[in-house]
């Protein structure tokens, strides 16, 4: 296009208009929950860093819990989300066994 030509704009039809609503309503949604899981996830790797055994198994079952939250609200893939329990219980694990 040559410099100094008007753009056109379409205008947009009510079913776009909808779209564009329904879209920011699903990446806050998804921005939440996305946020609620990481945030747990953190929370129990502070305290299996800090070595305190009872927070982390405290942490444990509500952390897990969003993580499969996060699963059925395809937040997360399974693989990645099942990795990240693996990866907590095996540092859950090695923390117990070097507290005994």
């Amino acid at each position: 296009m040559p410099q100094g030509t008007p753009i056109k704009h379409k205008k947009k039809s009510k079913s776009v208009l909808k779209n564009i609503r329904q879209t920011e309503t699903r990446t806050i949604m998804n921005r939440v929950n996305r946020t609620r899981v990481r945030s747990a996830i953190r929370r129990l790797r502070a305290a299996l860093a800090a070595g305190d055994v009872d927070a982390a198994q405290k942490l444990v079952g509500p952390t897990f819990s969003e993580v499969d939250r996060s699963i059925r609200k395809n937040i997360l893939p399974e693989n990645t989300a099942n990795r990240y329990k693996s990866r907590l219980t095996i540092a859950l694990n090695a923390l117990r066994a070097k507290k005994k």
